[in-house]
């Protein structure tokens, strides 16, 4: 029997070998998932147990021969040439000593307060609730996660340092990442920088031209950036061939919640601190959950950085927005969740941009971060379950959003960040007086300024 995972260990009574069973509209989870490094090391961890309306917490210190799970019901794994397995297999053991050792999780927490800079605040967006209100006067409570606001600006460190972090722990001085609005090449150089690593960062060379500030971001930092003819898909490949040819000096960086196991699992884990910190934050505003989580989707990393906490909080909407370009029809567009078919891409199975063929097909958005044909294998199971919903803004909605939220609260979003921003148009009328909504603003949107500036009258 293939050994599958679930998200948060909210799903895995659905599974069966290797696919799931129906959802039912009740959820009860299993206890534990039991994992074991090597023969002698085990991990332990807090998991969480939801039957109905009963939450109990069960501390895990019991040995097992189950090792930690690839798959997220089919989705996921590691399809990958035997050369990558050994070293994938090391990256694993080392993340899950990581997670359990006091000394890593102590660093890790310093960094994020002290040079990354959580908490991010959840803040209340008052010029876009008022915007969105009926002629009554009523409406959602809009919230903005400020990931903006982290050092570099974007959500991205928050992976970025701690994945730095286990480069260092395992010897490996040369760091290879790929870029596609440059946020995670940004992020990562700089972790580099800091922790006295090598870094060599691939990008699209269409992509440095639109993101030159970034580029130059990098080089100072000290990062050698390659450009390479095509997108973030092919600045992709040429890291993972960087990468794979100096197996052992070399550690591939990823910034996307895709790729083989287990670096969704990876990325997924140090984004979750977004959703930790939303959860405390919404108690401590107004005592209780989000109602509504609405995040942009390109490989889905901030997605699932925000959703991850919630996941079984089933009465908590869960929303993804992705790319839709010029729209769905016209072929243009990154909608992957939207319109896709389930297929195998670097190293996983997920759902993909593919033509009858079942090749990759090039996608477009304006934001440059949201262009990957692929997504990550926890939202991918998200859909197949319904536990999530995912929809899409064109670009000129976009860059109407990014518009409207300089001018009603002073904010530069992100173009990536305003797709979700733009779904609050949809929504909104839709919305029960006071429900508490929540977007994440995972990037800043200087980078953009001078696109949108030009955009805005090409567009319109």
């Amino acid at each position: 029997m293939e050994k599958t995972c679930n998200i948060h260990t909210a799903f895995l009574n659905r599974q069966l070998n290797g696919g799931f069973c129906p959802a039912t509209k009740h959820i009860t989870l299993i206890t534990s998932i039991k994992r074991r490094i090597g023969s002698s090391q085990t991990v332990s961890s807090l998991v969480t147990r939801k039957t109905m309306n009963t939450r109990t917490l069960i501390d895990r210190r019991v040995p097992s021969e189950v090792p930690m799970p690839e798959k997220f019901g089919m989705f996921g794994g590691k399809f990958v040439p035997e050369t990558l397995i050994t070293s994938l297999n090391k990256l694993e053991a080392e993340f899950i000593y990581a997670l359990q050792d006091p000394e890593f999780q102590e660093e890790l927490a310093t960094a994020l307060r002290d040079y990354v800079g959580r908490e991010t605040p959840l803040y209340f967006a008052q010029g876009l609730t008022n915007y969105y209100k009926n002629k009554d006067g009523e409406g959602a409570e809009i919230y903005l996660k400020r990931e903006d606001l982290n050092h570099c600006g974007a959500h991205k460190m928050n992976n970025a340092v701690a994945q730095a972090m286990i480069a260092k722990r395992m010897g490996l001085k040369n760091v290879v990442a790929a870029t596609g609005a440059g946020q995670h090449g940004v992020a990562t150089a700089a972790a580099c920088a800091k922790l006295s690593l090598s870094c060599t960062v691939f990008m699209s060379a269409d992509d440095m031209e639109k993101q030159s500030s970034n580029v130059l971001l990098m080089k100072l930092f000290s990062a050698q950036v390659k450009p390479v003819e095509g997108g973030f898909k092919e600045a992709s490949s040429e890291a993972i061939r960087e990468w794979a040819g100096n197996l052992e000096t070399s550690y591939y960086l990823t910034g996307t919640a895709v790729g083989p196991h287990p670096c969704p699992s990876m990325v997924c884990e140090f984004q979750s601190v977004i959703g930790k910190e939303t959860r405390r934050q919404a108690m401590e505003k107004w005592g209780g959950k989000p109602d509504v989580l609405i995040a942009c989707i390109g490989s889905g990393s901030n997605a699932m950085g925000l959703f991850h906490e919630f996941i079984e909080d089933e009465e908590v909407k869960l929303i993804g927005v992705e790319a839709a370009g010029f729209g769905l029809d016209s072929g243009k567009h990154a909608a992957t969740l939207s319109k896709g078919e389930v297929g195998v891409y670097h190293g996983a199975m997920s759902y993909l941009l593919e033509d009858e063929e079942g090749q990759i097909i090039r996608p477009h958005s304006i934001a440059v971060g949201l262009e990957y044909p692929g997504v990550s294998p926890q939202l991918s199971f998200l859909k197949d379950t319904e536990r999530a919903e995912f929809h899409s803004s064109t670009d000129k909605e976009a860059v109407d959003a990014y518009l409207r939220l300089c001018r009603l609260e002073g904010i530069i979003p992100s173009l990536e960040a305003s797709h979700a921003l733009a779904y609050l148009e949809k929504i909104c009328p839709a919305l029960p007086n006071g429900t508490k909504v929540i977007v994440n603003c995972s990037g800043r949107g200087d980078k953009d300024a001078g696109m949108v500036h030009n955009q805005k009258f090409c567009i319109n």
